[in-house]
């Protein structure tokens, strides 16, 4: 991972350009049941290994899509707010997700960070868009590819 901090107004010159790589996260099944238990998504497919392991198309539980996408913020903390030089970053929003593969319980998955684009909103406020991909450890199709929006305030 790169470890010098980047100004908001630097990061224009790095559109298209991968900016960071997160380390691996397990997504092992008590972290897919806790995310169960605080969404109340309890579908057997997440929650019931014996069933999933038998019935499903997947062979194994599977995480939540939503699991996998909450799971950016960590990756993201490391991964790219590390290196920005500001005050304070906010989650802004999403443009676009599509969650291309499961995650199956006991999976590793890491964030490679692209920036897409940082426009200058003023007021030293900077609209930066990446696009993440959630990798999945040993497998070739991505869990998901995001468009994430974040404010950084410098």
């Amino acid at each position: 991972m790169n470890t010098s901090r980047n100004k908001p107004a630097d990061l224009a010159a790095k559109v298209g350009q991968e900016i960071g790589v997160s380390s691996w996260i397990t997504v092992d099944q008590p972290r897919i049941n806790e995310f169960a238990h605080c969404t109340d998504d309890h579908q057997w497919i997440h929650v019931d290994v014996e069933r999933a392991t038998r019935e499903s198309p997947f062979k194994a539980p599977i995480a939540h899509g939503y699991l996998t996408l909450a799971l950016l913020a960590p990756m993201s903390v490391e991964s790219l707010i590390a290196q920005i030089d500001a005050k304070q970053v906010v989650n802004y929003g999403l443009e676009k997700v599509r969650f291309l593969a499961p995650v199956r319980a006991g999976k590793r998955v890491r964030n490679r960070v692209k920036v897409v684009a940082v426009e200058d909103k003023g007021s030293g406020r900077w609209l930066l868009t990446t696009e993440n991909t959630v990798e999945i450890e040993g497998e070739d199709k991505p869990a998901l590819i995001a468009t994430t929006l974040a404010m950084l305030m410098s």
